[in-house]
């Protein structure tokens, strides 16, 4: 039985004559956080109206308060916050005004939510088709299990999940990125909603996955007449996608207009600033020889890649990893199922003090060899050569010594940090371990202080916890704990990208300072072509656990013939193109 609940479009039974208020409108909406410091201001004097079938891009950086204005649409604002002023009105009527019973039913059923991480979504012990399922009943008592599973596997495909089912019992992990996200959209649309509020629903989504979602909700607000407002701090996306656009600074909304007026015809110079700070991705007219191609296939990544004749810092040859197909593998031993491949063959050399990139979709395998490069993984076959001294890709980094030659970077610098410890302790702690020194041996803070001075951070942050710190400024502490481990190569996965596009600038310049001054070699690793172009001078494309496409980043970028390679570049918003 096929529902066809989702695809039905809300519409008021009102006259078409009669004036119709908007679906939701915002009028001077204040809100304050208090805490024991005293009240702050996150909100002053919001308000925009959002009509049927529209998609509303909030834009902002960090502190902006575009989620904030999410989560008190959506009734999930922490005791902590109170409005000062304004009210929130949903098809004319004042929320504040509603019955304890009628604001929660607008929650989930009329308007939903759509959130960033799609991990912490979704429940890891739970099958996908039970946790749709469990959604629609939720919102729905009167449905059957039959009819509810009926409707999961019918929202499952719309989504885009292929065989939904078949894959009805799989879990989360099984799933890539670019699915989990899917998945959670499903589940958003289990009540039919009006309204979806999605933040930052594609920060953490490669090139192709990002379009795919994209195009996905603008289907699916096409066909069913559900409004989205868009929370985002990437140009690219609101270029790609939102009817209108409000720009937020500081808990204000400092211009509003049509997408095409706000990025062809700016006013506010906070706007002019965001469109200037979006990375572009450079491509220059293709020439008929390729002369700068990264060596042949026997040799990949060899020294005509960067420019630099000499023998590498790092080599590695031969790395392969697989994964089990569940649990610990019996399936493949019993013959039901052979086991996936990670990495296959995977060859990479790294000249001294350059900065090579990875790219590649999600699954592609760019991180898992990120992190046996840094010994924080094991190879099934391999071996890693730094200078003069080779390591077994098959052994712990730690029995190998291999671990701490090699530092990280990693993607998401609130789960990287150890929330128990001050930025000052963190510190200290990667002083002790580059210098291998006991732990009793209390370092200076003099090292520490000039390193934070070094990435732009007053020294007062020493004294704080990552909590008290934005985004930007506990990626650059990661960056500093890196540094301070005095290591020879350093891996950044996905440093930047869920950052605000100033910060993003502000740290690629800084990365390439400091492995320019420091004669550090890096792999960046990055799904965002326009900063792997700005930051590298040699490219790896991985797709399927395989090296597709390797060269210097001039001839990936604008001579490379591979079909990936160009499907990889076609899917970079054409805005930010030239």
């Amino acid at each position: 039985m096929t529902v066809q609940h989702v695809t039905t479009p809300h519409r008021s039974s009102q006259s078409a004559s009669a004036p119709q208020p908007p679906l939701l409108r915002v009028e001077n909406l204040s809100l304050r956080y208090v805490s024991r410091a005293g009240p702050t201001t996150i909100l002053s004097g919001v308000n925009f109206e959002l009509s049927r079938g529209e998609i509303l891009g909030i834009i902002g950086e960090s502190g902006a308060g575009k989620s904030t204005v999410g989560n008190a649409i959506l009734g999930l604002l922490a005791p902590e916050f109170q409005q000062t002023s304004g009210t929130i009105s949903f098809e004319g009527k004042v929320v504040d005004a509603m019955t304890t019973e009628e604001r929660e039913g607008l929650r989930g059923t009329r308007i939903s939510a759509i959130f960033q991480d799609h991990t912490a979504s979704l429940d890891p012990l739970m099958s996908i088709g039970g946790q749709v399922e469990e959604t629609c009943l939720t919102l729905d008592p009167s449905l059957s299990r039959r009819e509810a599973r009926a409707r999961a596997i019918d929202l499952l495909a719309r989504v885009g999940i292929p065989e939904p089912e078949q894959r009805y019992r799989n879990y989360p992990h099984q799933f890539s990125g670019g699915q989990r996200q899917r998945i959670v959209i499903a589940i958003a649309l289990a009540g039919s909603p009006d309204i979806i509020v999605a933040d930052e629903p594609t920060s953490a989504l490669d090139a192709t996955v990002q379009r795919q979602v994209l195009e996905l909700l603008r289907t699916l607000v096409n066909e069913t007449g559900v409004s989205v407002i868009l929370v985002t701090h990437d140009m690219g996306v609101i270029s790609e996608i939102t009817d209108r656009v409000l720009v937020m600074k500081n808990g204000q909304v400092v211009e509003s207009d049509q997408t095409a007026a706000i990025l062809d015809r700016p006013s506010h110079d906070y706007t002019k600033k965001l469109l200037a700070a979006v990375p572009r991705l450079r491509m220059p007219e293709k020439v008929a020889n390729i002369e700068d191609r990264a060596g042949d296939g026997d040799d990949q990544g060899g020294s005509r890649a960067t420019g630099n004749a000499g023998r590498p810092l790092l080599v590695a040859e031969g790395i392969a990893k697989e994964f089990s197909p569940r649990g610990f593998g019996l399936g493949s031993v019993w013959g039901q199922k052979r086991p996936s491949f990670g990495l296959r063959d995977i060859g990479i050399r790294l000249p001294r003090g350059t900065i090579t990139g990875i790219v590649g979709e999600s699954g592609s395998g760019k991180t898992t060899f990120g992190r046996i490069l840094a010994g924080l993984e094991t190879a099934r076959e391999g071996r890693i050569v730094i200078g003069e001294q080779t390591f077994e890709a098959t052994s712990s980094g730690f029995r190998s010594g291999l671990l701490g030659r090699v530092q990280m970077i990693f993607q998401d610098p609130s789960v990287s940090l150890n929330p128990r410890l001050t930025i000052g302790e963190t510190l200290e702690e990667s002083i002790r371990f580059g210098a291998r020194v006991g732990s009793r041996d209390r370092p200076t803070t003099e090292a520490s202080g000039a390193m934070m001075d070094r990435l732009g951070l007053a020294c007062s942050l020493l004294s704080r916890h990552p909590h008290q710190l934005s985004g930007g400024q506990k990626q650059r502490v990661c960056i500093a704990r890196a540094l301070l481990a005095n290591p020879e190569i350093i891996v950044a996965d996905e440093p930047t990208s869920a950052l605000d596009v100033s910060v993003q600038a502000e740290i690629v310049t800084l990365l390439k300072e400091t492995i320019a001054e420091r004669d550090m070699t890096m792999v960046f690793i990055s799904h965002d072509l326009a900063i792997v172009q700005a930051m590298c001078s040699a490219v790896y494309i991985f797709k399927n656990g395989r090296v597709e496409d390797f060269g210097s980043s001039d001839f990936i970028f604008s001579r490379s013939d591979n079909a990936y390679t160009r499907t990889l570049i076609a899917a970079r918003p054409q805005r930010f193109i030239c």
